[in-house]
């Protein structure tokens, strides 16, 4: 596992797959905000410079970043995490939630061709039906997904993978260089637990080898089991962890 891609390279990879139209910088912090929907692309995130702690007064602007936004601030806390920030996000009264694993693996190990996938340049109808089956898809996290084409710097696909003339199963990737970012798995309803999940990831997993890249990595519930074992039977194991905190 030496040559896998760090928490620094994965972290940055992840801002450029998961973009934010309004971002700030203080400190050894990024404060990033969309519509308030998922926590990748609104979170302030650590920027992982050595030597540089957390100040009282870098926490207090992107408090105040996130107010004029009418946002709840939230804090997405990595191993890039700089000295004092956890102790003084607790002294204003923050909670930690959402722990989740950073899985990492190299594509060959998955990665094929699959002529049922389909490529999209964009989420089309019926790519956004089959990820509105997952989890979370509250109204401001898809509209994130619609509008975030315009947003993206790095090659991105919308893969669906069908069954007889009907959607099963999607996923989008990035490929940012030699990391492949998988996101928004999911699979329909009547279509779960017969493979379409795995098959899904591998045809995303081929096109990002068409793009160069040699990695994947995905960002995954702890509490997720089913995702968590499908991942790691693609040879996609945890690399580290993180969470967000938010007021409590």
């Amino acid at each position: 596992m030496d040559d896998l891609p760090d928490a620094l390279a994965i972290e940055r990879a992840t801002w450029a797959a998961v973009p934010s139209p309004r971002v700030i910088f203080t400190g050894p912090f990024m404060a990033r905000a969309f519509l308030g929907g998922t926590g990748r692309a609104n979170a302030a995130c650590s920027l992982g410079i050595p030597g540089e702690a957390a100040r009282e007064e870098d926490i207090a602007r992107v408090e105040a970043f996130y107010a004029r936004l009418g946002h709840t601030p939230r804090f997405r806390a990595t191993p890039l995490d700089p000295p004092r920030s956890r102790p003084l996000l607790a002294a204003r009264g923050y909670r930690e939630i959402e722990l989740s694993q950073v899985i990492c693996g190299p594509l060959a190990g998955f990665a094929r061709f699959d002529p049922a996938a389909e490529i999209l340049t964009g989420p089309d109808p019926a790519w956004m039906k089959v990820l509105g089956t997952a989890e979370h898809q509250a109204p401001a996290r898809r509209a994130e997904k619609l509008a975030m084409k315009d947003l993206l710097g790095v090659p991105a696909a919308w893969v669906l993978l069908g069954e007889g003339g009907a959607p099963a199963a999607c996923v989008f990737v990035t490929a940012d260089g030699p990391l492949a970012g998988l996101f928004d798995l999911a699979v329909q309803p009547e279509f779960r637990r017969r493979g379409f999940g795995a098959r899904v990831m591998a045809a995303a997993g081929a096109w990002a080898m068409g793009q160069g890249a040699r990695f994947a990595y995905a960002q995954v519930s702890c509490a997720n089991h089913a995702s968590l074992t499908l991942n790691a039977g693609l040879g996609l194991r945890e690399r580290y962890r993180y969470s967000y905190f938010v007021p409590g």
